[in-house]
């Protein structure tokens, strides 16, 4: 069987399996249908330059259709249709069909208007809307308390989180091309390239615009790697520490991965901690089980980065002493991962239940995304680090405990910034699979 045809063979799995959910989130919630818009693209304050669009999530987990003002009515019992926005237009570009594998499992229509769009799913009884188009919803007749329904909604962004094979395949092919990149960078680090070259060597091998990445690129040299989100892109060459954290979408799905490299002139202990980091989240993959509660995991994270700070000399107590006294949490401040999908920080991490509520981070760990139990077919990142951040270590200076940590070896290895190592992985019934590592 070819590439094509298994992956149309596993789309027409997903859409089945689509249908049954949203069918029964429709009768929890008691609506006979749901229609969801792409999106609508909105532009910059006093400016006429429009956002970069982001399709609607719940659009875009039935349909890898680019473009706004799509719409998709699904209703019990009938196939799902969908209704192409193609206006005619000499300002851009209106191709054809992308990836039209999945066009036969929907009922297939195009409009030229977007009065025409809505006319196509006009839909009789009492229907729910998804989207941003809340205004063209309520001139449909769609009720103002059915768009965005907060349980319906829930449940859906529920039944997100547990990846069809069809998403799973995706998210893998994600995988092997941010791979592709992954190398590039290396390279590009390897022969002294600024961050702003390795920016462009990772599209490069790619293939694509900084627009079709899941996520602004981060690539750091040395101290920047100690600025979680960092974004500038310098053009200073020869750096001893390279942390890049990229991905690359096919899809529509993302893979989000994370490495840290080092030059043979950084400093050895700083060199120790990125191996032993590297060992470390292999061993937190590998405590991924069906029934673990992530907190849990989350935990065990922060413990062994307090070992590992214990190894090197950083810290001078043990690793369960340095976290119950908070003295982790200011080289590890953030969660060690997230839900992975559609979005790179997918949906229902912190949810309750599949009706809505929130279930959230224990006190410590106020920025942990994912508070669920980890279950099977859900995907996320697996990601710790360790950072010498100056305003987060500030306060044990002089605090009650600041002889647990040597200040001298903070000082000599702060210029190196920090180390942050990150693989996605699926779970399976008896553990899990490493998305990443296969390819990286």
């Amino acid at each position: 069987m070819s590439q094509a045809t298994t992956e149309k063979s596993l789309y027409a799995e997903h859409i089945a399996a689509r249908q049954r959910t949203t069918e029964a989130a429709l009768a929890a919630t008691k609506f006979d249908a749901l229609l969801i818009s792409s999106g609508a693209p909105f532009t910059y304050f006093v400016d006429d330059m429009d956002a970069p669009l982001h399709e609607t999530p719940h659009f875009a987990h039935w349909v890898p259709l680019r473009g706004p003002h799509h719409l998709l009515l699904i209703r019990p019992g009938h196939k799902p249709r969908l209704v192409r926005y193609c206006p005619e237009d000499y300002w851009y570009e209106q191709g054809p069909l992308p990836e039209n594998f999945w066009v036969d499992d929907f009922d297939f229509h195009e409009a030229r208007t977007r009065e025409e769009a809505w006319k196509l799913v006009a839909s009789a009884g009492r229907v729910a809307y998804i989207g941003d188009e809340a205004d063209a919803a309520r001139a449909a007749g769609i009720a103002d308390t059915a768009c965005n329904h907060a349980e319906l909604t829930a449940r859906l962004d529920w039944e997100r989180s547990f990846k069809s094979a069809y998403e799973i395949g995706c998210m893998e092919e994600a995988e092997k091309i941010a791979s592709w990149g992954h190398r590039a960078a290396l390279a590009a680090f390897d022969k002294g390239a600024s961050e702003l070259e390795i920016h462009h060597a990772y599209l490069t091998a790619v293939g694509c615009t900084e627009a079709d990445l899941p996520y602004g690129t981060i690539i750091a040299h040395d101290e920047k790697g100690a600025i979680l989100h960092y974004t500038g892109k310098r053009t200073q060459k020869n750096g001893r520490v390279l942390l890049i954290d990229a991905g690359a979408k096919y899809l529509g799905y993302a893979s989000d991965i994370t490495r840290t490299w080092t030059r043979k002139d950084c400093d050895p202990t700083f060199r120790a901690l990125v191996k032993g980091l590297d060992k470390l989240q292999l061993e937190l993959c590998e405590r991924v089980t069906p029934g673990l509660p992530y907190p849990e995991l989350h935990r065990a994270a922060h413990i062994l980065i307090g070992e590992l700070l214990r190894e090197l000399e950083v810290l001078k107590i043990s690793g369960e002493e340095a976290f119950s006294l908070g003295l982790t949490r200011p080289f590890f401040p953030h969660g060690l991962g997230h839900f992975l999908g559609i979005q790179v920080h997918d949906v229902s991490g912190r949810q309750a239940e599949p009706k809505g509520g929130v279930a959230p981070p224990p006190s410590h760990s106020p920025f942990l995304r994912t508070t669920r139990t980890i279950a099977e077919h859900q995907v996320f990142t697996i990601e710790p680090g360790v950072y010498f951040i100056e305003m987060l270590l500030r306060e044990h200076r002089a605090g009650p405990h600041s002889a647990a940590i040597d200040w001298k070896l903070v000082e000599r290895l702060a210029p190196f910034g920090g180390v942050r190592i990150e693989d996605n992985v699926l779970v399976t019934a008896s553990g899990h699979r490493n998305l990443t590592r296969s390819h990286i």
